[in-house]
């Protein structure tokens, strides 16, 4: 709403301004040597807005306060700030509309303090204002000076002094006044970029975006100032993403701003950020070609995004020219590659990286050794890990609970859940107190392995440290207790969330109304869905898919479908997943017509099928005594590039079982050996089925 263009109005100050007292008369000549006078101020509370310019301090720009000093030395404003601050400090006020009449007759004290006033040239009515700009507690004042200005027509241009105000306002995190502001003037380039700045600097990014495309739909071009600030917005909020920093570079070359050294980092780092080290590679090529140097920071953002992308020989040559242009890489450089290094492996590579740092005088932090503890856990060397902990005590960097949230996640990650135990043990020998994401993977290592009771307890300890749970927290043992069945207790989990004050996510939803379709409690899960549309959150792919499961697993094809299709009118589009979903359903119950409709849909809305829809397809016509057709998909599968696994063959297996053609199945077995894939027990289970059979049929003839 406040984007939109308002209408004009007369830019008069807010009545509290101009309440007038005869019996105040100022008399000091505004063009003089600032005198000791402005120590006689009315109040004490007062002076403070005028004790050097009284007493202003001058703007944060070095140039700005060469020039305020020479103003002080000419011109003395105390008397106008007086004026305006007869009643006690000034009050930022603004009104969106101003429907005060214009006065009819002027007071005789302001009347000749604005002829005395009349000769100062229009940079020094600028200096004050940046001056009283400067600080949070006189931005009323500097808004008085403005208006007080404006309805005595002694300053042009008034744009420039509404743009320092909305610039001082988006710095004191005053964005809504700011936008109020801007409706007392016509938004010209001056004022845009004022506002884009304020939005970028409060982390608006929308709005600030907004005010851009507007801005080149008014035949105006942005500052490449306002670039920089919103892609750092972008970067620091974790909003930015490819594409649309790819937007904002278009709109920068098609307006030929001239790059300088700020924004193109601000780029490269942008680029970085949002896993784009490709287009962050480019990006630096093209600058240093032009002459424009990285930063440093700039080149560690590249070689992260590099080792995260598992792009780890990128890395290291870009680790080697940061190193090789003669800037010693500190410890963010050294994580950087580090990170890499534990993604992709040898380990040795790791440990290599971890010495190096310490020959060259680099100390390791916290991240450092967590990194090297992931490397050791994702080997499976637990007592290596372990000697990283005390290795972290002997060089005075305290382990932290991230440090053994870590560890601990290891250990469940390889079903070593019960060392849990030992890892709180040693957490609590060293004084380490365990924080809310360390217990969310308590809770997570004990829900995944039917530990239940020691999930709750878990929680209940958290509790009793005055720990509040999260979302993650609610919803790791809603879910860990829907998936062993603990469905009531579950319900209890969700209801005493709310009763806490944590509002359900879509995850929440999306747990509990699986939770209600395993139960086939279809009128509380349609009353569900209500709930979470009312309270504002909107059913997501996750949701859809949810849905089309629980519905297709009990038979319920109709309202199968009828998720699919209100997925698709609200522009959501179904994933593979859901597809996966409903073939599965299908093949589950021998409907093998169904599912090759649901496959046919599925190519249509443009889904590559997945080895696991084209399974569910076999084992479809397997259940329907169709073998022939079961295989045609196994050819389809070779003849696009889709690898059968260990479950194709022993589906097919099962399905030439179905229709007594057992002398195909050891066929089949060999087959799979030759594709590679390793036969499990129930391969295994299927050939001696099939070739018990073959036996007893030869003892038999």
């Amino acid at each position: 709403m406040l984007l939109i263009q308002p209408p004009l109005v007369s830019s008069r100050f807010h009545s509290l301004y101009f309440i007038t007292r005869p019996h105040h008369r100022f008399f000091q000549p505004p063009i003089s040597a600032f005198s000791a006078t402005a120590s006689s101020s009315p109040s004490s509370s007062s002076s403070t807005y005028f004790s050097s310019w009284n007493g202003l301090e001058a703007s944060e720009e070095e140039d700005d306060d060469e020039f305020s000093t020479v103003v002080r030395r000419r011109y003395d404003f105390s008397p106008l700030l007086k004026f305006l601050s007869r009643f006690g400090p000034v009050e930022l006020v603004l009104d969106s509309v101003n429907t005060e009449p214009s006065p009819v007759t002027l007071d005789p004290v302001e009347f000749e303090l604005a002829e005395s006033y009349k000769a100062v040239p229009a940079p020094y009515w600028h200096s004050l204002l940046k001056s009283l700009c400067s600080s949070r507690s006189s931005l009323g004042l500097a808004y008085a000076v403005v208006s007080w200005l404006e309805k005595h027509n002694l300053c042009f241009s008034y744009e420039l002094l509404y743009s320092i105000l909305i610039h001082a306002l988006g710095r004191s995190e005053k964005l809504y006044e700011a936008f109020l502001l801007s409706q007392k003037q016509t938004l010209t380039p001056l004022t845009y970029n004022a506002l884009i700045g304020a939005c970028a600097r409060n982390n608006d990014i929308d709005k600030a975006l907004n005010l851009i495309s507007r801005m080149r739909r008014d035949g105006y071009q942005s500052d490449f100032v306002n670039y920089s600030l919103v892609i750092q917005a972008l970067t620091r909020s974790n909003k930015i993403d490819s594409a649309l920093l790819q937007n904002l570079y278009r709109e920068i070359k098609h307006d030929k701003l001239e790059l300088d050294v700020q924004l193109v980092n601000d780029l490269i780092m942008g680029f970085a950020k949002s896993g784009d080290p490709s287009r962050a590679l480019q990006l630096l090529g093209m600058a240093q070609s032009t002459g424009l140097s990285a930063k440093t920071a700039t080149l560690v953002s590249i070689i992260s995004a590099l080792a995260n992308s598992g792009r780890t020989v990128e890395a290291e040559a870009l680790f080697e020219e940061l190193r090789q242009s003669g800037i010693k890489p500190r410890t963010k450089a050294y994580n950087a590659l580090l990170r890499g290094y534990v993604k992709t492996g040898p380990l040795r590579d790791a440990e290599s990286m971890v010495s190096e740092m310490e020959k060259s005088g680099v100390s390791p932090d916290e991240h450092t050794y967590s990194l090297l503890i992931d490397a050791y856990v994702n080997a499976g060397r637990w007592e290596s890990a372990r000697i990283v902990l005390k290795e972290m005590e002997a060089g005075d960097v305290q382990p932290n609970s991230f440090v053994f949230s870590r560890l601990l996640a290891g250990y469940r990650d390889r079903g070593e859940w019960q060392k849990t135990f030992q890892v709180l043990k040693e957490m609590k020998s060293i004084g380490v107190k365990p924080d809310r994401q360390f217990y969310n993977v308590v809770i997570d290592t004990f829900g995944k392995f039917n530990c239940l009771d020691h999930a709750m307890t878990t929680f209940d300890r958290m509790l009793s440290e005055g720990i509040e749970p999260d979302r993650v927290t609610w919803n790791t043992l809603i879910d860990c207790h829907c998936k062993h069945g603990r469905h009531i207790v579950a319900q209890e989990m969700f209801e005493a969330m709310e009763k806490r004050g944590c509002l359900p996510c879509a995850t929440t939803y999306n747990i509990m109304i699986n939770s209600y379709g395993d139960q086939e409690r279809w009128d509380d899960m349609k009353r569900l869905l209500g709930k979470m549309k009312s309270q504002g959150v909107l059913p997501n792919v996750v949701t859809h898919t949810t849905l089309v499961d629980v519905y297709g697993k009990s038979g319920r094809f109709n309202d199968a479908i009828d998720c699919l299709e209100e997925m698709k009118s609200v522009g959501l589009k179904p994933s593979s997943t859901m597809y996966n979903a409903l073939i599965n359903a299908y093949a589950q119950r021998g409907l093998s017509e169904q599912a090759v409709n649901a496959f046919r849909v599925m190519t249509s809305d443009g889904l590559k099928p997945s080895l696991l829809a084209l399974n569910s397809l076999i084992n479809a016509f397997g259940e329907d005594r169709r073998d022939a057709e079961a295989f045609a998909v196994l050819q389809y599968m070779k003849e696009n590039g889709v690898n059968p696994d260990v479950v194709t063959y022993t589906t097919l297996m099962k399905a030439l079982i179905r229709v007594d053609k057992f002398q195909k199945v050891p066929g089949v077995y060999e087959e799979m050996i030759m594709s590679g894939c390793k036969p499990d027990r129930k391969a295994r289970s299927m050939l001696r089925s099939a070739l018990r059979y073959m036996k007893q049929t030869l003892r038999a003839s």
